[in-house]
């Protein structure tokens, strides 16, 4: 292929990726850091205590998390009919992406609140702020620097799952490398996607860290 020919893909492509990563990362990042949370107000001992709901929502994470993209792809599959009107397309495979991002989060956020000093939020009980107020003004902020870094993984994760988008019609940078390079022998044209990935996860990883080290002094 030529890249007269491959530069107008790429950008289509490009396109596409950006798509399906923004909109995951919106959508799983909000439900992700909302179940989270969830997950760490319902523990034993914690503000909002409730054993059936922890154990609810760690069932669900826990079953869901473990299992293969692809795989859930197909599990999903009535529920992205119900939901998107068909299993196939653009739609129907970020609609997937947002699920399965919601739960590989929720873990995230649950474990970096996990990690704050049970000592601060006991002082902020004892002042008698509401547990709506311990998260916003305690909990979030104590956890910013680390769920920084958490959201930086999830881009990297939903980028990974974005790969696979042509098994269902959906496009992206990962379609092109297997449709155009890998299956037409033209190693040249996967190792530009190649190349193009590494470079924009380089890129979210520096402005991630960059991020987490301001949180961290604030």
């Amino acid at each position: 292929m030529s890249w007269d020919q491959l530069g107008p893909l790429l950008w289509q492509a490009a396109g596409e990726t950006a798509y399906m990563v923004l909109v995951t990362l919106v959508v799983g990042g909000f439900f992700g850091l909302t179940l989270g949370l969830g997950l760490y107000l319902t523990r034993p001992g914690n503000l909002l205590a409730n054993r059936a709901v922890f154990a609810v929502l760690n069932a669900a994470v826990n079953v869901v998390r473990p299992v293969p993209f692809i795989i859930f792809l197909a599990v999903l599959g009535p529920v992205t009919r119900a939901v998107i009107g068909r299993t196939i397309g653009i739609e129907a495979f970020t609609f997937a992406m947002c699920v399965m991002a919601t739960f590989v989060f929720a873990r995230l956020v649950e474990q970096n609140l996990v990690s704050i000093d049970p000592g601060v939020v006991e002082a902020a009980r004892a002042m008698g702020a509401s547990p709506l107020r311990i998260i916003r003004t305690v909990l979030v902020p104590e956890a910013l620097s680390p769920l920084v870094l958490g959201y930086t993984f999830l881009f990297v994760g939903v980028l990974d799952m974005s790969a696979i988008g042509g098994y269902l019609g959906a496009g992206g940078l990962g379609d092109v490398a297997i449709a155009y390079g890998y299956r037409q022998f033209d190693w040249a044209v996967t190792a530009t996607v190649v190349v193009i990935i590494i470079g924009i996860v380089q890129l979210v990883q520096l402005l991630g860290n960059s991020l987490a080290r301001r949180a961290l002094r604030r």
